[in-house]
């Protein structure tokens, strides 16, 4: 009776580590939320989106963000795991809103490279990420 009370106790204990090992793997990427507002912001969205899946394999996910003003124009910026990494004002009549997506697409796919990078070589051996 013993014998098999503890192979069902390694078969419950296999199965919870197996479970969180694969917790990991099950995180979706590639998302790319749309919290803009007004025409301009949605129009730099969608220049911003076609640049990133054409030129990247979107294993992150971006948050764009917007604040219409009427005087100033918008305030667009794309966050990364709760980190602005860029904002920009854009006028209401930009006639260049597809080169400024395109230029924001290309620094965000580079600065989430960069910033992968650097968590790879981070020193974590007694703090965790999160408390550094």
């Amino acid at each position: 009776m013993r014998k098999g009370s503890r192979t069902v106790l390694m078969g419950v204990m296999l199965m919870l580590l197996s479970s969180g090992v694969s917790a990991n793997e099950d995180e979706m990427m590639g998302f790319i939320v749309d919290n803009s507002i007004s025409r301009v912001g949605h129009e730099f969205y969608r220049y911003f989106t076609e640049r990133l899946r054409d030129t990247s394999q979107m294993d992150f996910n971006l948050v764009v963000r917007e604040r219409p003003s009427a005087r100033w124009g918008s305030l667009v910026w794309v966050e990364y795991e709760g980190r602005t990494l860029y904002r920009n004002f854009l006028a209401p009549n930009t006639s260049q809103l597809q080169s400024v997506a395109h230029e924001a697409a290309d620094l965000i796919r580079d600065e989430v490279a960069r910033q992968k990078l650097e968590n790879m070589f981070q020193d974590t051996f007694d703090l965790e990420r999160d408390e550094l």
